[in-house]
């Protein structure tokens, strides 16, 4: 069984089962490999414990948030 492994900051219930799906679809189409046998595994770490470029995805977002209501 095929095996995908995704990690990723914090998501909400709806995106995780969006990505579920299209990962599984594209994983199917690409390798011929019915979608029924693949395994999707979502690790999801809080966004104070990623960080890029030494600024936390936590504070990325919170900046991002800030910036579209300004």
């Amino acid at each position: 069984m095929p095996m995908i492994i995704f990690e990723c900051g914090e998501l909400k219930k709806e995106v995780k089962a969006d990505l579920i799906q299209q990962l599984t679809d594209v994983s199917a189409k690409v390798t011929g490999i019915p979608k029924e046998l693949f395994y999707v595994s979502i690790h999801e770490l809080p966004d104070e414990h990623i960080a890029v470029g030494g600024v936390t995805v936590k504070e990325l977002k919170q900046r991002l948030r800030e910036k579209a209501n300004s």
